[in-house]
């Protein structure tokens, strides 16, 4: 992923640059920003952040200690009807601790400012515009509608986020999906604290920090570290084609607490480790306690084992019972709601209390397993040992010294194919002892698909009719099971014919669709078209793959920001067979091609045969690394145009 390449140290003590001596601050809205119509730097953009400010500092409160507070300001003008979605602003808060008080939000200084007839017009948020909602027991959101925002309105409004955990500090974020003319991010700790401060993007940032006296009520003096982070016009991270998850890859500024010291006590070191991962999260109630638990499924466990003989088949018939069994209520964690034993009564649970079942039952029938700790690819990736940043738990069982991953609460996984979301750089193997491992959740082994068809040509009537067969097999195939889940069979197969140039399709079968999850899907249909061949005078013209000709690139802009995910390594193969209709030869064929990428990271043939009246062509591409970087953008685009260009030279059949 190049994730870690884009994580840079930033030394707090460096003076690097000048700071901008520009005042920014709210209530300032000018003539000339409500009257701008579009964005200098970026003219296609639907909104603007024209500041955004921020401030953490720390508080002392007697009794309870020192308390972090992050103020942020933001002001944002809006060009475009798509802009108008910044009037909706929300911001999660964690309430889940067990030994600190809930974190708090509060917004206030919401104002709209319209220009109506020459004038400024300023419309304040009221009380029925701000809302709280609780996300789950861990978390919740309050969001604000500001009042009157039509394009040109600048709005501003700020919000305060307390909390009593010093752990790690929000992250301030400095890259949206739309412009940031400036922003300012201000720190100030206490002596106590040291922070370790990391730099996720590729944006340059200015900064200088500063060693202050200071001090606080019920606290002598203290020095304290004051830091200034600036920068100005940030330009969009705009979506892209093949992206695992944008913010990822988002500017942002982060502090990771490294050590406390307070004076006359010992140094408390926060630099954590795997190790003390692993510990901290078998010690909660909820993951290791719940692991213990087998007796409610003795009965069932004791009935499956009657049936099956080896290690392999232990685990085939465990993993589909509990997967059949159980169904998942939409809530993902590694950490159990209800617990294990309601869960398996209610054949309902989260994704910890069903994979909890999986591997409690795999171990009960002598199977090394242990939980992996991963983040889907929507939450992010993990840089550094912490346990707050995983939000998924599935199992890992060992056979003949080989790990196989399970995720029993999706219904269209099998052995070692686990759901697409979890494909995201590294997941954490723990053991109760405090050793762990690290685990790659990209796939290594390719996906295959293989389309296999028979054509016939029948140039008196300006019509072709043949046969295809497709063979998916795993990633490709839970691809398919998942995206057709819910579509009937008429409905697939009228998509199925626009997708394919809009040819007839009948006798469609289908093979392991909905069952057999661990065997390849085949689907088999008969075709007929009359738009798959040209004729010019005596000659007919066909493309060499027929509906399954690429004519446009996927990769159409001049540059390209972000990293390219394709999820997993395929290879799919094209075998097309035609007979030459009786009166005709072959003139022409496709030259035979041969392209592969540096290292070899693509690949792509085409292949020709002929015998008597019989044509055969043979198309390979491979896609053998699922990542590339930004940096091989052009290599891609290019492979796929040869690609294009190759698929669409024709076969040439002349009248004899």
């Amino acid at each position: 992923m190049e994730f870690r390449s884009i994580v840079f140290f930033l030394f707090l003590m460096g003076n690097i640059s000048k700071l901008s001596a520009q005042n920014y601050e709210l209530g300032k809205v000018t003539l000339a920003e409500l009257e701008e119509k579009t964005n200098p730097k970026d003219t296609a953009a639907p909104a603007a952040i024209l500041f955004k400010k921020g401030i953490t500092f720390f508080t002392y409160i007697s009794g309870k200690g020192f308390v972090a507070n992050n103020v942020y300001e933001f002001k944002i003008k809006i060009y475009k009807p798509e802009g108008l979605k910044w009037a909706n602003q929300e911001v999660s808060y964690y309430v889940g601790y067990e030994n600190l008080n809930d974190d708090s939000v509060k917004f206030s200084n919401a104002v709209t400012y319209n220009l109506e007839n020459g004038a400024v017009v300023k419309t304040k948020l009221n009380s029925e515009g701000s809302f709280k909602n609780k996300i789950n027991k861990y978390w919740n959101r309050a969001s604000i509608t500001l009042p009157n925002v039509k394009v040109g309105s600048v709005i501003e409004f700020k919000y305060v986020l307390k909390s009593e955990n010093l752990i790690r500090l929000p992250d301030f974020e400095i890259q949206y999906d739309v412009p940031v003319n400036y922003f300012e991010y201000k720190t100030e700790i206490p002596e106590f604290f040291i922070y370790k401060t990391l730099f996720v993007g590729k944006l340059k940032i200015d900064s200088k920090a500063d060693v202050v006296q200071t001090s606080q009520a019920n606290i002598t003096g203290y020095k304290q570290i004051n830091a200034v982070f600036t920068s100005s016009d940030i330009p969009a991270l705009k979506e892209e084609k093949f992206v695992d998850n944008i913010e990822n890859y988002l500017g942002a500024i982060r502090n990771e607490l490294e050590r406390k010291r307070f004076p006359d006590e010992p140094v408390v070191n926060y630099t954590t480790t795997w190790e003390e991962v692993a510990k901290t999260i078998y010690k909660n109630e909820s993951f290791g306690e719940e692991l213990k638990e087998i007796n409610y499924f003795a009965q069932d466990l004791k009935i499956i084992l009657q049936t099956v003989n080896t290690q392999q088949e232990k685990l085939d018939a465990i993993f589909k019972f509990v997967q059949k069994k159980m169904n998942w209520n939409k809530r993902k964690g590694y950490l159990t709601d209800t617990g294990v034993k309601k869960a398996y009564i209610a054949q309902t649970g989260n994704t910890a209390e069903i994979n909890f079942i999986l591997i409690s039952m795999l171990r009960s029938a002598g199977i090394a397993t242990y939980p992996v700790l991963v983040s889907t690819i929507e939450n992010g990736v993990p840089v550094f040992p912490n346990r707050t940043d995983f939000n998924y738990v599935i199992a890992s069982a060992e056979i003949d010294g080989k790990k196989i991953l399970l995720d029993a609460s999706n219904k269209y996984t099998t052995l070692g194919i686990v759901p697409l979301n979890l494909l995201n750089w590294k997941g954490r193997l723990i053991k109760q002892d405090g050793s762990s491992e690290e685990i790659d959740m990209i796939p290594t082994t390719p996906s295959k698909e293989i389309f296999s068809v028979m054509a016939e040509i029948h140039p008196e009537k300006m019509k072709m009719e043949g046969n295809v067969k497709v063979r998916k097999t795993d990633y490709a195939a839970l691809v398919f099971r998942e995206k057709n889940a819910g579509n009937s069979e008429e409905s697939y197969v009228e998509k199925l014919e626009n997708d394919l140039n809009k040819i007839e399709i009948g006798n469609y079968q289908v093979e392991n669709k909905n069952d057999n999850f661990s065997k390849s899907t085949l689907e088999s249909f008969d075709f007929t078209s009359n738009n798959l061949y040209d004729i010019i005078g005596d000659k007919i013209y066909i493309k060499p793959i027929l509906f399954y000709t690429d004519t446009n690139n996927p990769f159409k802009q001049e540059e390209r920001q972000l990293p390219i995910y394709f999820g997993y390594p395929v290879h799919q193969v094209y075998n097309v067979f035609y007979d030459v209709p009786d009166g005709y030869g072959v003139e022409s064929l496709p030259k035979p091609v041969k392209i592969s990428t540096e290292n070899n990271g693509t690949s792509y043939i085409m292949n020709m045969n002929t015998e008597e009246n019989k044509i055969q062509i043979k198309v390979g591409i491979q896609i053998n690394s699922p990542i590339f970087t930004a940096d091989e953008y052009d290599m891609l685009k290019e492979f796929f145009q040869k690609i294009i260009a190759s698929q669409n030279e024709k076969i040439v059949l002349k009248r004899i």
